[in-house]
């Protein structure tokens, strides 16, 4: 049963949501947490992370991921979790779907071009955004703006990397709309889903990598927690030849790693004596975590991958035409606002900082291919490295 442990969050017993919603029930038996993750998935937003940078930016190949299909395996990463700790499953997998849905096209080269054109304007925080976009731009209903999530999924989501202190524009305009206890920690779901995700982009980007032929398999052994990972499949599959023996390595590492998480959570739930989902929040740390040898191993494996993945020369040149495209849209809109689609020119605010906000709203909507065909249409040609 899903949500079965005292400490699991309680749809019944939700805060609710911004408006209220007589009649929901017309709609089908949904409990709150599950009408959420059906908006997510039903959301325009959702459907365009189908065409949003994961690693590669508007990759050729149709086997690397996208920040779609990372979100489907964090979700399913999460559901696992979940259900062995007992927690509640539906506002799990909400969480996990919905956690990248403020990443503009190109992902983090996007973001680092966004922030530098609100630079003085309050800059971007893709966390931000997907409160933004969640809470006021994606907006279905006729009687008012936005999802109208419940107060545990934005929670969730606005804590996506914990509590809090010093929260930029965006995500302080939502708390004052909807006040989220922003410096305490979330629900266990929603601790589960930053973890998840942790987990899924860690061992995917290596198989994504080694696709991609930015990694070898002899670079990726040198990180400790591979190599032990490694020479278990050898072992166990002796006359099977390394390149089959990549998806093994992924799935053990992602085993031993979701394996070490519920043990450790469920330590530190005995240690602090959770007995509620309200002592979770009162806590005064996060209760989800690996044991402390994971966390050193993660993080050894996470510089390996900064320093040999995300930042290979290859990846930085995508990354500089990526912000060439992301800042020249926002130029051109800002120069000759009558570039923008007519719904976006009409609601153009008059000053700022909230004229150069709504521009940067409608770009970080786009896509990558929607952004590099506004790019050569608005601004001029470009070349594109090898990939895209």
């Amino acid at each position: 049963m899903s949500g079965s442990a005292r400490w699991a969050s309680d749809p019944a017993r939700s805060r609710g949501r911004l408006h209220a919603e007589p009649g929901a029930a017309e709609r089908g038996p949904r409990d709150a947490f599950q009408r959420d993750r059906d908006r997510i998935v039903h959301s325009i937003s959702f459907r365009r992370l189908r065409h949003k940078t994961q690693v590669f930016m508007a990759p050729d190949g149709d086997h690397f991921r996208v920040r779609l299909t990372h979100s489907l395996e964090v979700a399913q990463i999460g559901r696992v979790i979940a259900r062995t700790l007992g927690l509640n499953e539906d506002l799990t997998e909400a969480l996990c779907l919905a956690h990248d849905i403020g990443h503009p096209p190109f992902g983090h080269a996007g973001e680092t071009a966004l922030e530098a054109a609100l630079a003085g304007k309050g800059g971007f925080d893709h966390n931000g955004h997907t409160l933004r976009a969640l809470m006021w731009l994606e907006s279905p209903y006729p009687r008012w703006r936005g999802l109208n999530l419940s107060w545990e999924t934005l929670d969730g989501l606005a804590k996506h990397n914990g509590p809090v202190a010093a929260p930029g524009w965006a995500l302080a305009e939502a708390d004052a709309a909807f006040p989220l206890d922003l410096t305490r920690y979330s629900s266990l779901e929603a601790q589960v889903a930053a973890l998840a995700d942790d987990i899924a982009y860690d061992n995917h980007d290596i198989d994504d990598g080694l696709r991609a032929g930015l990694l070898s398999l002899d670079a990726i052994l040198a990180v400790p927690m591979i190599a032990a990972g490694w020479d278990a499949v050898r072992a166990r599959f002796p006359d099977c030849a390394p390149d089959r023996l990549v998806g093994e390595l992924v799935r053990s590492q992602i085993g031993a790693m979701v394996n070490d998480l519920i043990a450790s959570t469920r330590a530190n739930l005995a240690e602090h004596r959770i007995e509620s989902a309200d002592d979770v929040r009162a806590a005064d740390r996060c209760l989800v975590a690996f044991s402390e040898p994971m966390r050193a191993a993660e993080r050894t494996l996470k510089r390996f991958m900064y320093a040999e993945l995300y930042h290979h020369p290859r990846q930085l040149e995508a990354a500089g035409i990526a912000a060439k495209v992301v800042a020249g849209l926002f130029a051109a809109y800002a120069d000759d606002p009558r570039r923008l689609p007519e719904g976006w020119r009409e609601t153009l605010p008059e000053g700022e900082p909230a004229r150069s906000r709504h521009i940067a709203d409608f770009i970080a909507g786009m896509t990558d291919r929607f952004a590099i065909g506004r790019y050569r249409e608005h601004v001029g040609a470009i070349d594109l490295p090898e990939g895209f």
